[in-house]
């Protein structure tokens, strides 16, 4: 049971899980989707200091939460205590479906495009054994649905090998998770670092051209602010998993303080380093220099232009440490909710039990194995923009919580009150229901699904709510 875990994680280590969390892959990644959706450096540095903003808005107003419900479970906690236990079933059922083991599949599968950079016979262009293609399927007018490419490839097979191999380390124990997780944080925000250096001091070799931006596709340009809004899948992603500390709060010494002041420092710091890092890309490549990145690759194109292909490589190691660390601190936090789910009768039974070193062992494996499933099921893009507005729904129920709570129960103990009230909680749920209405009129192909399996939980619920402990 819950009252089993082991308080071992301190101020440090909790801010290293933030910050190891969200820093993955994508920044180094999704940088050119978004100049290409955008068109200009300028779109690329307001998009993400939008994103920025939003997360710090979210973090601050978790801060509250997690001072008032400092246990296990931390956003499907929440959730439960404000809205009643079918909200906290929903997004528990999402978490696991879709948000957390979809998060942890996007980072493996592009894990593997990077590994392909030392090992080219990595990659995903070759099948392993039988693969299904499906077309494009056009439900309406204005929705559609694929294509997907589902099977094994090498890409695909390398990160399921590393989900794997961190789920079984961390069946050892937070204490040794944490450590793992201090080291690849601590290592990957030195290489960050170094890379924002090198581009904002160092002059590349050729000067990135001043002609103007044409995407590729030649597809007609949104309105600026529309094109702001849909983008978010790629940066809100990027700066994603922020809130990971509050699912392991029963394992954190002093919750009620530690959680809150861990989220900010958290996600300030690892938010100024992404917006750091996009203008050093612009400032090396310009922006036709990352919309023509290959494969991509903006981390690695802009390291290499300034330091020959030797340099190249180093970011691509440099970033495989980065999601290797990403990738351990969300098998770590993820299987804490199913445990707490299942304390309530929401989950498989088993799930409620830790092992003999503290941790919820059955979790964790139930967890990598949805997640290795859905590796097969599609490419990194593909995978995000599944996970996202599911993600952005359940973060606007909860930050209105923090609005509901305050006037149902006003008297419930608060060690730590959201700065900026009502201001802060109430600017993002303003840009995050924004972002949800520009994801379903622009991006339907993925956000109806991601709905979908949101909606697909209700009947779920109501086969388990029987099982429901008080």
């Amino acid at each position: 049971m819950s009252q089993g875990y082991r308080r071992h994680v301190g101020l440090f280590s909790a801010t290293m899980l933030i910050a190891g969390s969200m820093i993955g892959s994508g920044v180094f990644i999704v940088a050119a989707d978004m100049v290409r959706t955008g068109r200009s450096g300028g779109f690329l540095l307001a998009a993400w200091g939008l994103t920025a903003a939003l997360t710090l808005f979210a973090a601050l107003s978790y801060g509250e939460l997690a001072g008032m419900f400092p246990r296990a479970g931390g956003q499907y906690t929440y959730l439960r205590e404000t809205y009643g236990p079918a909200a906290g079933f929903l997004y528990g059922w999402t978490f696991f479906v879709v948000i957390e083991c979809g998060t942890i599949a996007a980072v493996a599968v592009g894990f593997g495009k990077y590994l392909g950079s030392f090992f080219p016979s990595i990659t995903d262009a070759a099948w392993l054994g039988p693969h299904l293609d499906v077309p494009l399927i056009r439900v309406t007018e204005a929705i559609s649905v694929g294509p997907y490419h589902l099977g094994l490839t090498p890409s695909r097979l390398s990160g399921i090998v590393v989900v794997l191999l961190l789920s079984a380390v961390n069946l050892y124990g937070v204490k040794l998770g944490t450590r793992i997780q201090d080291l690849f944080t601590v290592t990957k925000i030195g290489g960050l670092a170094a890379l924002i250096l090198l581009g904002l001091l160092l002059r590349p070799p050729a000067a990135p051209s001043p002609a103007p931006f044409v995407p590729l596709d030649g597809a007609a340009a949104l309105p600026f602010l529309t094109a702001l809004l849909v983008v978010q899948t790629g940066s809100m992603f990027s700066a994603d998993a922020w809130n990971a500390i509050t699912f392991i709060a029963g394992e954190v010494k002093d919750p009620e303080h530690t959680i809150p002041r861990s989220l900010f420092i958290g996600t300030t710091l690892v938010c100024g380093l992404y917006v750091l890092a996009n203008a050093a890309y612009l400032k090396v490549l310009g922006p036709a220099g990352i919309a023509t990145a290959p494969q991509d690759r903006v981390g690695s194109a802009a390291l290499q232009a300034l330091l020959g292909s030797g340099g190249g490589l180093i970011m691509a190691g440099s970033i495989l440490i980065s999601m290797f660390g990403c990738l351990n601190g969300l098998v770590l936090s993820g299987a804490r909710v199913y445990q707490r789910m299942a304390e309530d009768g929401l989950f498989y039974p088993q799930a409620a039990t830790l092992n003999a070193h503290g941790v919820p062992g059955f979790g964790l494996w139930i967890q990598a194995l949805w997640t290795c499933l859905l590796t097969l099921t599609g490419t990194y893009g593909q995978l995000l923009d599944f996970v996202m507005l599911p993600t952005i729904l359940f973060y606007v129920l909860t930050v209105g919580g923090v609005f509901l709570l305050r006037w149902r129960r006003p008297d419930f103990p608060r060690p730590v009150r959201v700065w900026g009230y009502p201001f802060v909680p109430g600017l993002y749920l303003a840009g995050a229901l924004a972002i949800i209405g520009a994801l379903f009129i622009h991006r339907p192909s993925y956000s109806w699904p991601g709905l979908l399996l949101v909606a697909l939980g209700w009947p779920v619920y109501l086969v388990v709510k029987p099982r429901i402990t008080t």
